[in-house]
């Protein structure tokens, strides 16, 4: 049997993955352009009150709500890579729609609520195609590694993006820089064009598929009853409605009473996100010390505190207090979302992980639009800093669910999360794990791989799905 030399099986050499990657990195750093771009052109060019801000952010999260669930059984049933190149492609369109009616003096704001929605439904379908396309791409050992590569593009794409955003709007104006963004797509979509390789057919059974309704209730249904991941459903999706309240009103807190321009920050969020990078690496290594449950209840605790950070900044301590609350939030958040992944993967049986995924996204993503309405509403009638206030209180109960649940006392992963779970009625899932059953040493190799899935998990300060 002929062996392989090291170095054979490298991704480097892999013409089809460096395709994927090359499409991911550069449309990974393009988004954090619309992430600064799209809400400032609302609050400079259009002169955005808060409620219309409000909006803007809600009309980018609602997709998750409206077609989230059905996307995930959707995408079970046809070929993923028509997918990504078409949400690519229509996300390029629909951004590039932006800077021309710009250039044409007809930019209004029912466009970005618009374009805000209908790009918002392409990055569901995207977000949910691509998890699943990577392991139709590469080998099953190749996996971790394909992952890490990836994750390296995004995390790059944190660290320096929001500066380039930033000073890239006050160059040539926040209308103009979404043009980028939509370039960044089409880029995206010519490489996953010229990737060669065929998935495998898609299976369909010989009585047909179920009515999608029915796979919606077994999804549903297995995250509600089963106690591990109900409250991490809880906690995250509690977390999520709050930060995108505070998110809702920040930027125009940062302009109009920290007196910041778009450059600063831009920074300011650059020099934040290090806590992101800081967070994946430590963060198999505190569930190994503290154990598993006490590292997801411990870190959903720390990620509770920099929302009180946030109202106490004064335009003297703006730089310090937000960097400092940017990195707390993204140590605390990156060690909550590769543990929590991470134990989702591995308790939910494979024919239930993409109902899992698309389940979950549902419950934990489904609460941003309304707390950005809400956001919205809160800071035009009670003011900016007070609506930053509500959110910072709310956000501190965010870590009760799973401290009050078996998470807790969990000291490795359960060595399995149950046989056929979830696969009746959707009215419960049997053989679901508890703390006390044998458990297998926290996977540190799948920490990249976790973290590359924790778009499922909180959302990141500044962050809009997609890229």
């Amino acid at each position: 049997m002929k062996m392989r030399r090291p170095g054979e099986r490298s991704l480097y050499r892999h013409g089809d993955f460096l395709r994927l990657w090359s499409a991911e990195t550069i449309s990974v750093l393009g988004t954090q352009i619309t992430v600064l771009a799209l809400p400032t052109t609302a609050i400079l060019f259009l002169h955005a009150n808060v409620f219309q801000v409000g909006v803007l952010s809600t009309m980018e999260f609602l997709p998750f709500i409206l077609v989230g669930l059905p996307a995930g059984v959707w995408v079970d049933r046809i070929r993923r890579r028509p997918i990504l190149i078409a949400g690519d492609l229509g996300r390029a369109a629909i951004l590039g729609s932006i800077p021309l009616a710009y250039a044409l003096h007809h930019l209004e704001m029912w466009h970005l609520y618009l374009a805000a929605f209908l790009t918002g439904i392409c990055t569901v379908f995207f977000d949910v195609a691509y998890q699943s396309y990577l392991p139709a791409l590469v080998d099953r050992d190749q996996l971790v590694d394909g992952n890490a590569k990836l994750e390296i593009s995004r995390s790059g794409a944190q660290l320096a993006g929001p500066g380039i955003a930033g000073w890239l709007i006050q160059l040539i104006k926040a209308p103009v820089a979404i043009a980028v963004d939509a370039l960044s797509y089409l880029w995206s979509a010519i490489w996953v064009l010229t990737i060669r390789r065929k998935e495998p057919p898609v299976e369909v059974p010989e009585d047909g598929h179920p009515p999608i309704r029915r796979d919606i209730a077994v999804g549903l249904g297995y995250i509600w009853h089963h106690p591990l991941l109900r409250p991490i459903a809880f906690c995250t999706a509690n977390s999520n409605l709050w930060s995108s309240m505070m998110m809702a009103v920040f930027l125009l807190f940062a302009y109009n009473r920290l007196d910041l321009t778009p450059g600063e920050v831009g920074t300011i969020l650059a020099l934040g996100n290090v806590g992101f990078v800081v967070g994946a690496v430590v963060s198999a290594r505190v569930a190994k010390v503290v154990g598993l449950g006490p590292a997801i209840v411990g870190s959903a605790l720390l990620f509770c505190i920099p929302g009180v950070l946030i109202p106490l900044v004064t335009q003297p301590t703006a730089w310090p207090l937000l960097i400092l609350a940017f990195n707390l939030f993204g140590i605390a958040s990156v060690v909550y979302n590769v543990n929590q992944v991470s134990l989702r993967q591995a308790i939910t049986p494979m024919q239930m992980q993409g109902r899992m995924n698309a389940t979950m996204r549902f419950m934990v993503w489904g609460t941003m639009p309304i707390g950005s309405l809400a956001g919205g509403i809160l800071g035009n009638r009670i003011g900016l800093r007070p609506t930053l206030w509500v959110a910072a209180v709310g956000g501190l109960l965010s870590f009760l669910p799973p401290l009050l649940s078996p998470v807790r006392s969990l000291q490795r992963i359960p060595e399995t999360g149950g046989d056929e779970a979830g696969e009746g009625d959707g009215d419960g899932a049997s053989g679901t794990p508890d703390a006390d059953r044998p458990a297998r040493e926290f996977p540190e190799d799948g920490v990249a791989a976790a973290f590359h899935d924790s778009e499922e998990g909180l959302l990141e300060p500044g962050r809009v799905p997609g890229g």
